[in-house]
């Protein structure tokens, strides 16, 4: 879990990860929006892949990423968990 939190520690993989709410897009979409260089925004894809947060699957010579929505789902849960305990809900325990 901590490498999802790694790769959502940084500004431009979470607004991929929002980009990619929408549906698949190619490696170059996605770099356009942002203002970086290309071997940044690999980095940036290689983060989030480690993670498991996107799946990127290759079609010719173009790389076109998804979300991954399950892991993504999986962190919220913890992280949502996480903020319950800190209101004084134990684990497992809903708040009324």
């Amino acid at each position: 879990m901590s490498d999802v939190f790694k790769a959502l520690a940084h500004p431009v993989r979470r607004d991929v990860l929002r980009a990619l709410r929408d549906g698949p897009q190619s490696a170059g979409e996605l770099a356009a929006r942002y203002p970086v260089s290309k071997p940044t925004m690999s980095g940036h894809f290689a983060s989030l892949k480690a993670a498991g947060l996107i799946i990127a699957e290759r079609h010719g010579t173009t790389i076109v990423y998804r979300l991954n929505a399950s892991v993504a789902d999986e962190a919220l849960g913890w992280l949502m968990e996480l903020v319950g305990n800190q209101h004084g809900a134990k684990p497992g325990q809903k708040e009324e």
